[in-house]
């Protein structure tokens, strides 16, 4: 299972590659990149050759490398809203004005919205944010499409869309406040390569709370239960946009804890999608926790 992965090596950290990381998991190679914008910038089968090639590249040991989130530039994270029956129920039970998330579900238009620059995403082992501001927060698991500046899946990568669920609640209007903040977006560090999967409407995933240790949420879903192909939610985010660099796009979330149950700083959330990769991130409450490096 091989991924793409952005990294430095310890001897040269502020040397920023973008390579392969094999099926093990123990060495990279790099591809004749600049950044991951520039790959995303040429067509998918120039791409798939790279990364075929770069299997007789020299490797370097992955053990001491530094895995950094893949995305650099102009590049940015959107995602996708009220794409599973369980996020739209969800949505109703939080909201006080429940009837826009029914009607989104079933509209042929879907709910999509601006996420993050690629300089506010964090991944594996990278803290995540919970507003001071908002007194219930929840992880959000999901599929997310790597896609080239031509808009082509490139790739799939582990994505949580951090909320707050009080803010969003109290008035859709919010939305922004509660999506769109320092520490609220997180990736995992590797992107299984599209031509790898068979078929992204056939994974399994999972996601658990740890609280000192101690398990306090699990749940489990399959892509399969997703209202929304992936194919259709590209086709209205390339509508009257471009993304130059390459963009990401997050497909929804049918993973959503009880009312009752919000993140809490030092808290630990482990996400894992079949045949894409995982996910593990410390919690912290407000970005002023957030390491200035």
């Amino acid at each position: 299972m091989t991924h793409l992965v952005r990294f430095a090596e310890p001897e040269r950290p502020a040397d920023i590659r973008v390579g392969v990381l094999d099926d093990e998991g123990e060495h990279l190679r790099a591809l004749p990149v600049g950044s991951m914008s520039e790959l995303l910038g040429r067509p998918l089968a120039e791409i798939r050759e790279l990364v075929t090639a770069a299997a007789g590249a020299p490797a370097v040991p992955a053990s001491g490398a530094r895995l950094l989130p893949p995305l650099d530039g102009r590049m940015e994270v959107w995602a996708a809203g009220v794409t599973y029956r369980r996020s739209e129920e969800a949505r109703r039970e939080e909201s006080a004005d429940e009837d826009i998330y029914a009607r989104v579900y079933h509209a042929p238009r879907p709910e999509l919205f601006f996420k993050s620059a690629a300089w506010r995403v964090v991944t594996e082992g990278q803290p995540i944010v919970i507003r001071a501001d908002s007194p219930n927060n929840v992880p959000e698991p999901e599929l997310g499409l790597l896609l080239t500046s031509r808009g082509e899946i490139a790739g799939y990568l582990v994505v949580d869309d951090v909320s707050s669920r009080s803010i969003e609640g109290e008035n859709p209007l919010y939305l922004p406040q509660a999506k769109i903040y320092q520490g609220s977006c997180a990736v995992s560090a590797g992107v299984r390569p599209a031509w790898e999967i068979d078929d992204p409407l056939k994974l399994d995933l999972s996601m658990r709370i740890l609280r000192d240790g101690r398990e306090v949420f699990s749940g489990r879903a399959n892509t399969a239960e997703m209202n929304r192909k992936p194919a259709e939610l590209v086709e209205y985010l390339l509508r009257d946009n471009t993304y130059p660099d390459g963009v990401v796009l997050s497909t929804g979330t049918s993973i959503v804890p009880e009312l009752d149950l919000g993140l809490s700083e030092a808290d630990v959330v482990e996400i894992e999608i079949g045949e894409v990769g995982t996910l593990r991130t410390p919690v912290v409450r407000g970005a002023g926790k957030l390491s200035r490096d």
